[in-house]
């Protein structure tokens, strides 16, 4: 990063200007700083914030291969914990098992992705590839010309010339909300009922469990030997205040089989929340200089844990567009990214809607709809080419040209 100062304003220099310090904005950086791409990350709030942030912990194997390429895995191969598939319940006693590494050859790690963000963290501090942590008024401009990014630090207005924008700062980031909306469409569904979590210091159970019962969705997942994490489907209109801890422990074993939700341990919540679901794509995820990445672009409902893996994809395609660009003069993959990405994307998308619809109860249901539920489930233990299929779709979709 290279600084001049022609007028009032600092004026700041760059490659890639990288707007949100998540998980993708901050791997997308080391990557970049890796093959010698000089990029700057700007984050609307303080490290500690963005640090605190407790979000999803199951990992493709292919983001597993990502962070490993990147050199921030040994944390995550030394305390993850290596999953072979996920188990499902419902009706209260039947069972099965999603067999990725049977089917695929796949595994998939639990690691939590506030642990992936501090790895990140500290790879890219290593490197002292800057990071702006608490600005404030950022704004896009010129994406189809000289792009520049303006913004505020310390009560200090800045401005960051650069070749490309990634937008990485999520679903209510100014980067979408950048491009003309004579250009861009949006797809959005928005659920009618939320995901209470809870997270305890307790012993996870030894398998992620995802539990459809009469009363509601439940997911019983794991940070660490001593970390567990466990949701139940509650109306959106709930407040946490709603929620005791005893009321949700007795609701959450209350929705599993009988000894299965024995078996879990329960002890005071340290942290606890209530997230609401929807599905959301805009096309395309590039407009001139500025590339939407993550949930900037898609959100997919937290059902099958693809939300954070989506976004890795996405740092993969863009990273690889990028190198290309600036060590062989070619913009072949800059010029593909929406394309490409958005067809993993929409494939995901639809996988998560399916896996939402399955296991959830919707308000409108009949009693119809709760038998024709089961029976899916009951249709897919029947059948092996069933099971391969839902393994493929869990496992996660291929990433175009990876290796």
């Amino acid at each position: 990063m290279t600084q001049t100062h022609k007028t009032q304003t600092p004026v700041l220099k760059t490659q890639v200007a990288i707007i949100g310090g998540g998980p993708s904005g901050m791997l997308l950086s080391l990557l970049l700083s890796k093959e010698g791409i000089d990029n700057v990350v700007l984050e609307q709030r303080s490290r500690d914030h963005v640090l605190a942030r407790i979000r999803a912990g199951v990992l493709e194997w292919g983001s597993v291969e990502l962070l490993r390429r990147a050199g921030v895995g040994a944390r995550m191969d030394r305390d993850g914990h290596v999953h072979n598939g996920t188990r499902v319940a419902w009706q209260g006693e039947h069972t099965m098992l999603i067999d990725s590494k049977k089917w695929t050859g796949k595994s998939f790690m639990a690691y939590g992705q506030s642990y992936v963000t501090e790895d990140l963290y500290a790879a890219v501090s290593e490197i002292e590839t800057p990071v702006l942590h608490d600005v404030s008024d950022v704004q896009l401009h010129e994406l189809t010309g000289a792009s520049h990014v303006t913004f505020v630090q310390d009560g200090v207005a800045q401005r960051l010339d650069c070749d490309f924008i990634a937008g990485c700062d999520g679903f209510h980031g100014v980067s979408r909300q950048a491009i003309p909306a004579s250009v861009q469409k949006n797809y959005e569904k928005v659920y009618p009922f939320g995901w209470l979590g809870v997270l305890s210091e307790t012993p996870p159970l030894p398998d992620l469990w995802y539990v459809q019962h009469e009363r509601g969705f439940a997911l019983a997942s794991q940070r660490s030997a001593m970390l567990s994490r466990y949701y139940v489907q509650c109306p959106i209109t709930d407040r946490v205040e709603d929620w005791s801890d005893e009321r949700f422990w007795n609701e959450l074993i209350a929705r599993f089989p009988p000894e299965i939700g024995s078996a879990i341990i329960t002890g005071p919540s340290i942290e606890k929340s209530i997230a609401p679901l929807r599905s959301f794509v805009t096309e395309p995820m590039r407009y001139g200089a500025l590339f939407l990445c993550g949930d900037a672009a898609h959100i997919v409902p937290p059902t099958g844990a693809k939300g954070l893996n989506l976004a890795l994809s996405d740092v993969y395609y863009l990273w690889r567009g990028l190198t290309q660009h600036y060590q062989q003069g070619s913009d072949t993959l800059l010029d593909r990214y929406s394309e490409v990405a958005l067809d993993r994307v929409w494939k995901t998308e639809r996988f998560s809607w399916w896996m939402t619809s399955l296991l959830h109860v919707f308000p409108e249901q009949s009693s119809f709809d709760h038998r024709t539920q089961a029976a899916e489930l009951n249709s897919i233990l029947a059948s092996e080419h069933a099971q391969a299929w839902l393994a493929e779709q869990y496992a996660g979709f291929p990433v175009e040209d990876w290796g």
